[in-house]
């Protein structure tokens, strides 16, 4: 259904035995529920642990179990902390508050939303959940969309750990805040302009009438974190199996071509799903590529990663991140290329 806001929001109702019509015969809908997974994943991993230690020796099977492990150990106590910001937004801010704060025009409100990102010290992966949490609290999706991409990219943490990667090249650090900025603000503004409702289908979050702030704040996290954490793994498992796929020869390939070195570090940054906290360092320690293309992997790492479609597609809706994700990445290759431009 549509609420005020024209959004298409996805509701799940169950009909109670108390509900159903005299006579009516109900069959109870018994659902997987991700804990139960979880334990019978658990349960082959115990009964199989013989073979399993035998096949971890393996040099393939050990650089994937490095990846996806440090993907999910680096990303989690950023999920943590984004599901408890969404949490006390749901449960403590009432929705006029967003009203009063942000512009009553949505072409306003993208840039302060923009900038309202350097504010949240985390990385992507709690950057979703609250933007989740703002669109449900009635914030305009576009400006919800910026705030999404620029915190990631332009808190303080992010841009201290680029000045550390990057000593004496203030440039890099202002080109990364500039650029990130800009790409956060356009997609936002491209989202007002052509994003359609139908395609942003924001799950709406229904607690019990008289439900206390703290009940509403645990549900809220709970939600969240099984839903953020669920697409974190998907998208880290996906991000192992291609870092372990793609050789590792072909980067030095592309390094000397101007316009594939930028292309290969962004796909690159797709693929790795760095934390937006780490991916200075590995830009860093790519001296072969040009710093235009540097920039572009940082750039688009914070924005645009599997793991990150993989939680917006959970949060947001298939036909939004599918859409969103290219149309993201184009914008920040070609704003990378010309702040790159412009500063060297």
């Amino acid at each position: 259904m549509a609420d005020r806001t024209g959004l298409t929001v996805v509701t799940r109702t169950t009909t109670t035995p108390a509900e159903a019509a005299p006579g009516t015969a109900v069959e109870p809908t018994r659902r997987v529920r991700p804990v139960e997974v979880l334990i019978a994943l658990l349960a082959v991993a115990v009964v199989g642990r013989i073979w399993l230690a035998d096949t971890t020796f393996a040099l393939p099977v050990q650089a994937w179990l490095t990846v996806f492990v440090a993907i999910v150990v680096q990303a989690t106590p950023f999920i943590v902390l984004g599901t408890l910001v969404s949490g006390a937004i749901t449960a403590l801010v009432p929705p006029s508050f967003f009203t009063r704060v942000l512009p009553a025009r949505h072409a306003l409100a993208v840039p302060v939303a923009g900038v309202a990102g350097v504010v949240l010290p985390g990385c992507e992966c709690g950057s979703v959940p609250v933007a989740g949490a703002l669109v449900r609290r009635g914030v305009a999706p576009a400006a919800a969309l910026a705030f999404l991409l620029s915190a990631p990219a332009i808190n303080p943490v992010v841009l201290v750990a680029t000045s550390v990667a990057f000593p004496g090249q203030p440039l890099m650090v202002l080109a990364r805040f500039g650029a990130s900025l800009v790409t956060a603000v356009l997609m936002g503004w491209l989202w007002l302009r052509f994003g359609r409702p139908e395609w942003f289908r924001p799950t709406l979050r229904r607690h019990p009438e008289g439900a206390g702030t703290v009940s509403v704040f645990l549900a809220t996290c709970r939600e969240d974190m099984t839903q953020a954490g669920g697409y974190l793994v998907l998208g880290a498992l996906a991000a192992a199996t291609l870092n372990v796929v793609v050789p590792p020869g072909w980067l030095q390939a592309v390094a000397d071509h101007p316009v594939w070195s930028v292309l290969a570090l962004a796909l690159l940054a797709v693929v790795l799903s760095l934390c937006s906290e780490a991916d200075a360092f590995v830009a860093a320690s790519l001296p072969q590529f040009s710093l235009t293309a540097r920039l572009a992997f940082l750039v688009v790492g914070p924005m645009v990663d599997i793991k990150l479609v993989a939680m917006q597609i959970g949060t947001f809706g298939r036909g939004m991140a599918l859409r969103f994700a290219p149309a993201t990445f184009g914008v920040a290759v070609g704003v990378s290329v010309v702040v790159g431009a412009l500063l060297w």
